[in-house]
């Protein structure tokens, strides 16, 4: 164990107490993650949404073993102002990690770094540690778990009885994700393991739970092993740091010489998969309130045998069941359920569109001229602004080295490149900021933008957001040999970030999320500076659908804009002339129609080409101010 590990405050937040549950119920998976990891390197505060909520209103100890101190909005830390909880930082600190997933990431890596033993936690976050990694604004996983079955769940309890007869259709969602086909890193060696067993009509032997989850049961209780499975093999062997059975391992001739093609397929045991991740430990609070909810209202749970099985399953992993206890979580005992029927489950309630997965073509087959030649005939064609200060630069040469982006361990050329789109944004960042205003560089990667704008601009504050936490601190680390007092970072997701601000930056901000960018300036009534980038990652989402503008939607449909976003793709230099000039053209088109949907919430917005704009091939930017 380590112990210089420097302590951080973990901010929750705090509505009320429903039976065995604090609420909001990010609060209670917080809590609950951090009794099942055995976490104490955090100071705990709830922060009521209620200024009234007092002292007396936390007494049932729901938050395991735990010391949670009550502390009001307006005494968190400045950066934590601006942002949803949860959120933790390191006391005094100006590095503030904010959202569901982003937290719960944080609690499982500073678990394993103070114990490096702990490698069960470190399993948590899985492949690659990419569990629950994906924003919510684009992975329809990462919103189910971190989002929508949450939300659904609060919204089930507090609904009247007339109002919660159907079963959330986020809780339908994942139960039809647990009947889908499991697909995981070296998927064939198991499902040719599990051919072998359906042809020799062995079963796999399971093993059973050691000593810890045998040190849980309680006085009279029946262990119930899971049900005898190849997956529940592999599954538990991996929990329990065991050898799958030898009899497994090896494989005849006649199944090493089966095609891919006609394995079986795999089951899911946890809700990722085979594996047992932070995912499992984000649902279980959520699925456990729904389950309560709904026997105490005398539901019928045939329409969800998934879920119940999860739901035993996952109580037989070690140490859930003593998390549970911690947090006075009373787990139900649920009787094996068999499948329901297709028709049955269609029957119980239906699963909205929108939570569906877009199985629309993303394989466009054309051109984009026809595209264009409609867009033209009806008087719509790509138009740029004039720049407003087209020879504008920094003098690099007399900079600290740490404000030069080639601080960021790029090649040489590709750092002057950097330094020419930078001279574009800060130029008309300085036309637009007075004293005192509050810059925030959106998708700021390793800080290019917002570092020289802090180190430029001293009369004014900016915060850095952005998701990917080794390039955040990259950022920190250049600011804290600069010495600059008037930035802060946060590390999360945009949708996380509430902040008031005045001027919203963000350069090359990929597909959609220069749309959430846009989106958070409009809200905020800022003015902004964006530099879009791969358009040809554009595509619907639960909250933005293409075209934007009413203008372009009254002319083209969602699949011809996608023509012209793929396209504007085409500008690489190794491309021939005509071809980029077309994907220009194709980005202008874009760009336009983003411009004149934020021309729709009164703003005067610009499209400007940077300079020289061989700066990069993606060298479109707004100048967006609000009218």
């Amino acid at each position: 164990m380590k112990d210089n590990v420097a302590e951080e405050h973990l901010y929750l937040a705090f509505s009320h107490q429903y039976r065995d549950s604090i609420f909001p119920l990010h609060t209670s998976i917080s809590l609950f993650l951090l009794s099942y990891c055995d976490c104490k390197l955090f100071k705990v505060f709830l922060v009521p949404t209620d200024e009234d909520v007092g002292d007396q209103c936390v007494t049932k100890n729901l938050a395991g073993d735990l010391e949670v101190h009550l502390i009001s909005r307006c005494q968190l830390p400045v950066v934590v102002q601006s942002c949803s909880l949860p959120a933790a930082v390191v006391k005094d600190d100006k590095f503030c990690r904010a959202g569901l997933s982003v937290v719960l990431r944080h609690i499982i890596q500073k678990t394993f770094e103070a114990d490096p033993s702990k490698k069960d936690v470190l399993g948590l976050l899985g492949f690659k540690k990419t569990c629950l990694k994906a924003c919510a604004e684009v992975s329809q996983w990462t919103r189910l778990c971190e989002i929508s079955i949450p939300l659904a769940v609060e919204r089930f309890l507090t609904a009247s009885p007339e109002h919660c007869q159907a079963i959330p259709p986020d809780i339908l969602l994942f139960e039809r994700k647990l009947g889908e086909p499991v697909r995981v890193h070296n998927d064939d060696k198991i499902r040719r393991q599990k051919l072998q067993q359906q042809k020799s009509g062995a079963k796999a032997a399971v093993p059973v739970p050691g000593e810890e989850a045998t040190e849980e049961l309680k006085p009279g209780e029946v262990h119930e092993h899971p049900p005898s499975s190849l997956e529940l093999s592999v599954a538990f062997s991996k929990l329990l740091a065991q050898e799958a059975p030898d009899a497994i391992n090896r494989e005849a001739p006649h199944i090493r010489r089966t095609k891919t093609s006609d394995l079986p397929l795999l089951d899911h045991v946890f809700a990722e998969g085979l594996y047992f991740t932070v995912a499992d430990l984000v649902l279980l609070p959520c699925i456990h309130q729904f389950l309560v909810s709904s026997k105490k209202r005398g539901k019928n749970l045939v329409n969800l045998p998934l879920i119940s099985n999860w739901y035993r399953r996952v109580q037989e992993v070690p140490g859930v069941k003593k998390a549970a206890g911690k947090c006075n979580m009373e787990l139900l005992q649920l009787p094996e359920l068999m499948s329901a029927p297709e028709e049955q489950l269609q029957h119980s309630a239906s699963v909205p569109d929108e939570l569906e997965e877009d199985h629309e073509d993303s394989h466009f087959i054309g051109g984009p001229r026809p595209t264009m030649t409609k867009l033209m005939e009806n008087g719509i064609e790509a138009k740029f602004s004039p720049h407003p200060c087209p020879n504008w630069t920094l003098d690099w040469s007399s900079l600290p080295s740490a404000v030069s982006p080639g601080e960021g361990k790029m090649s040489r050329d590709r750092a002057l490149r950097k330094q020419q789109q930078l001279n574009n944004l800060v130029a008309a960042v300085t036309k637009l900021a007075k004293p005192g205003d509050l810059i925030v560089d959106f998708c700021s990667g390793g800080g290019h933008v917002g570092i020289v704008l802090a180190y430029m601009m001293p009369s004014c504050q900016v915060v850095l957001i952005e998701n990917k936490e080794l390039s955040l601190i990259r950022a920190k680390e250049r600011s804290d040999e600069l010495g600059l007092n008037n930035i802060w970072f946060i590390q999360a997701n945009l949708d996380y970030f509430n902040g008031t601000f005045n001027i919203g930056v963000a350069l090359h901000a990929c597909g959609v999320a220069t749309d959430m960018v846009i989106e958070h300036c409009l809200r905020a009534r800022a003015a902004f500076v964006i530099s879009p980038c791969c358009y040809g990652f554009i595509q619907n989402t639960v909250k933005f659908k293409y075209p934007r503008s009413h203008q372009f939607k009254e002319i083209l449909s969602y699949k011809e804009h996608m023509i012209l976003c793929r396209f504007a793709d085409q500008t690489a230099v190794q491309l021939p002339p005509e071809r980029r000039l077309i994907g220009k053209q194709c980005m202008g088109l874009v760009d336009l129609d983003r411009a004149w949907a934020a021309e729709e919430h009164n703003y005067s917005v610009q499209v400007i080409s940077m300079e020289p704009e061989s700066c990069s091939p993606k060298n479109n930017m707004f100048v967006g101010i609000p009218t």
